[in-house]
């Protein structure tokens, strides 16, 4: 049986040939169905409104479509060109001809792309309740460790102290931009493109307003060919602000890797987040920090593969495109699981304040800057001659007490004053 609907009968498509353009599995295409048919059945509406079907004829198609959504993964939508085609046919096999009037007024080009918009724009309002969730867990990790002194460190050297929650709430204002950027990328993705057909309209008066507002876009994209145009581009800006959140989880990554290396010792883990070693029996890893960077690389690699394919495209739609849902949907999945497994790890790993102590007893020179500060504030110097002073006498520094230091800066942002509440409640406002 041919499946697909370009296919007249005279057609000979090479078997080869078909292996390679059309997909086998049809992975992403399965997660696309209960949003095809949400935008289907607004579709059918539309239809309704300009007089393609009765109204007895919409109730046969929106029951119809809901046998499918009941269907649910049993769906069958093997040996069909995608999931678009597998839902017509079902329609048609079941109504005859009311269920060959779906297509009327769309392309698959436009249906395709507002099924993607819609499961993006369901999954990246799942992405900002799992940084959400993370914020939370960074938040009581800073204030729990607000004042656990830290070495803060410049080019790997020692540099002033800083501390445990100055470290975690970095991360904390971190996800605040990022979640800012989450925020524009779904004000983009939130326009709807159904009505554009294959990018010139269509003879028929369809009322794309309607189909908009029934869907729950935002707004209606306007120009038909841009509507085409904005595949690739639109996926490529959202799958850069997804890797705002991998770059910020990768930092989070390679510091928490150091942290916990015997040459720092400055973090302890649980062994519900470590794994060993098939021939060293003393080794506990971190690898699922090292995974996250690793798979930040490849959330970078699916925005490259993208935006080179688009950046040599003409106007319109072309073949190149249907690889933009394989690399949002996957960008997505890596995004998500990264998120929900940091805040996993976050609940399992403590400082060795002993240790980090030590550096402080050890290396007096860390407290150069706070010296040096003195200085001006007391004797009324300058603060290049108050470094200069320092700088001569470093090895006649003497210990100061860390907690003190970090908890005497006061002014926004420095250790004593890291308004971890404040930036929290920004978070939970976007």
């Amino acid at each position: 049986m041919n499946k697909k609907l370009w296919n007249t009968g005279v057609s000979k498509l090479n078997i080869k040939i078909s292996e390679y353009i059309f997909s086998k599995n049809l992975i992403e295409d399965k997660r696309l169905l209960m949003h095809d048919v949400f935008a289907s059945k607004a579709h059918a509406k539309m239809l309704l409104k300009i007089g393609i079907f009765t109204e007895i004829e919409l109730e046969k198609i929106c029951k119809t479509l809901d046998e499918i959504l009941n269907l649910g993964d049993n769906f069958p939508i093997e040996g069909f060109e995608d999931v678009h085609s597998a839902i017509e046919n079902f329609l048609t096999e079941k109504l005859g001809e009311i269920g060959k009037k779906i297509h009327t007024a769309r392309s698959r080009n436009d249906q395709v792309l507002t099924a993607t918009r819609l499961f993006m724009l369901h999954e990246f309002q799942n992405i900002k309740t799992e940084t959400k969730n993370l914020a939370t867990k960074l938040k009581y990790f800073a204030l729990k460790n607000e004042f656990i002194p830290m070495p803060g460190f410049t080019h790997m050297q020692h540099a002033m102290p800083s501390s445990f929650g100055q470290w975690a709430g970095a991360f904390l204002e971190s996800l605040l931009n990022d979640l800012q950027c989450i925020n524009s990328a779904i004000i983009l993705i939130n326009q709807s493109p159904l009505g554009s057909a294959a990018g010139f309209g269509t003879e028929f008066p369809i009322d794309r307003q309607f189909t908009t507002t029934e869907i729950g876009f935002s707004k209606t994209m306007i120009n038909s060919i841009f509507c085409q145009n904005s595949r690739g581009k639109i996926e490529v800006f959202a799958m850069s602000c997804l890797m705002q959140i991998m770059m910020t989880l990768e930092k989070m990554a390679n510091d928490i890797i150091i942290f916990y290396s015997q040459e720092f010792g400055f973090l302890t883990a649980t062994n519900e987040i470590t794994t060993g070693s098939s021939i060293m029996p003393q080794k506990r890893n971190l690898d699922v920090m090292e995974v996250i960077r690793a798979k930040s690389s490849q959330v970078f690699s699916n925005i490259t593969q993208i935006t080179i394919s688009y950046h040599n495209l003409i106007s319109g739609y072309n073949k190149d495109m249907k690889f933009t849902k394989k690399c949002i949907m996957e960008s997505i999945d890596i995004t998500h699981q990264s998120l929900v497994v940091m805040a996993i790890c976050l609940e399992n790993i403590f400082p060795n304040e002993e240790r980090m102590m030590e550096v402080f007893t050890k290396d007096a020179s860390i407290f150069a800057t706070d010296f040096a500060n003195n200085l001006v504030m007391k004797n009324g110097i300058s603060f290049r001659d108050a470094y200069h002073e320092t700088k001569n006498s470093l090895d006649k520094l003497t210990q100061i007490n860390p907690i003190e230091s970090i908890k005497s800066k006061t002014h926004i942002g420095s250790t004593g004053n890291l308004m971890i509440n404040e930036i929290y409640n920004e978070i939970i406002r976007l």
